[in-house]
């Protein structure tokens, strides 16, 4: 047997929970310590969870010896700060989405030099799920015919103007927190074609009450390799919506909820006429995903959300702020 994770998670987050705690616990592995900028935070996490350590900062976590992998679900715009200083700290990384606040922070991470070969993983936690990737099986073998049109929604209801989504400061908007995952999706599917996205148009709506250079949505059209339209909707404004839909001569492939699939696990496939609804298991898309890097981490399995990934994943959230008409996200790097 391999020895447990041993993971030290920076920030108090909600996410973390989801994201960590309860797949560490189905998986057998180790939740060393919690960091916060408020001890108190951090302790009542950790008596919370079940946590052993709590630190009053993020870089006292850093320095624990036994800590071997930080997950970090820290603002936006920390994400390239804190993934830099893990690395630095002689750490493997998890890292929420979106990896940085723009490319030119993705390119530094990537950068930074990393002769023990320490995994740098982005969590796009639904790629590593069997519905997902059985609608790639699907789309890849024609089963539908000819791919004509992909759509995916990453769509909620974020109605607290409070929350870090709407923060220009902490690179808020519908692109950086769900527009990833739609090109992502997007990038995936011309992967299986046998080809690169190409970007068209990007359009953005802003908020009333909230700084103008934050997008409220967007909508993304691009096209596949064959030539085919990809729509891509992302919005804070809801209504909740985390689908994709592929259309083709033949028929279609609809996953109603791509993010939560331990509530949705249908994939519902359309071929000339007949409706199949497959299911491929509840088991969250976080858990497979930290079967994943934990393979990584200890036999040096490859993976596809790794640094290449995720600084091509922020080349197109840049370029998609350009067609929009507004500014990029700024670096808090120096």
């Amino acid at each position: 047997m391999t020895p447990p994770l041993r993971i030290g998670i920076l920030g108090a987050a909600r996410i973390a929970g989801r994201a960590v705690v309860e797949p560490a616990r189905i998986l057998g592995h180790d939740l060393v310590a919690v960091a916060a900028r408020d001890l108190g935070r951090a302790q009542a996490y950790a008596a919370g969870n079940g946590i052993a350590k709590a630190y009053g900062s993020y870089e006292e976590l850093l320095a624990d010896p036994d800590v071997e992998v930080v997950y970090n679900p820290s603002p936006n715009s920390e994400h390239a700060r804190w993934n830099l200083a893990a690395l630095r700290a002689g750490k493997h990384v998890l890292s929420e989405k979106p990896f940085a606040s723009n490319t030119d922070e993705a390119r530094l991470v990537a950068a930074e030099p990393n002769p023990n070969g320490l995994v740098v993983f982005e969590g796009f936690h639904y790629r590593y799920h069997p519905t997902y990737l059985r609608l790639l099986e699907l789309v890849h073998s024609g089963a539908i015919g000819e791919v004509t049109r992909l759509d995916v929604h990453m769509k909620f209801d974020c109605d607290d103007l409070s929350d870090i989504r709407w923060s220009w400061p902490l690179s808020g908007g519908s692109l950086m927190d769900l527009g990833c995952y739609h090109l992502h999706v997007a990038r995936d599917v011309a992967g299986v074609l046998g080809g690169e996205l190409r970007l068209v148009s990007a359009a953005a709506t802003s908020h009333a009450g909230v700084d103008p250079r934050v997008d409220a949505t967007a909508t993304i059209e691009a096209l596949l390799p064959n030539g085919a339209t990809a729509i891509l909707e992302s919005s804070l404004e809801g209504p909740d919506d985390t689908s994709i839909l592929v259309t083709g001569t033949r028929g279609m492939i609809r996953q109603p909820n791509f993010i939560n699939v331990a509530s949705d696990d249908r994939l519902i496939v359309t071929v000339d006429g007949e409706e199949n609804v497959e299911h491929h298991g509840t088991t969250s898309t976080y858990t497979h995903q930290l079967a994943v890097v934990e393979a990584a981490i200890r036999e040096g399995a490859p993976f596809p959300t790794g640094l290449d990934n995720a600084i091509t994943n922020m080349e197109f959230i840049d370029e998609c702020y350009r067609l929009a008409g507004l500014p990029l996200r700024e670096s808090t790097l120096t």
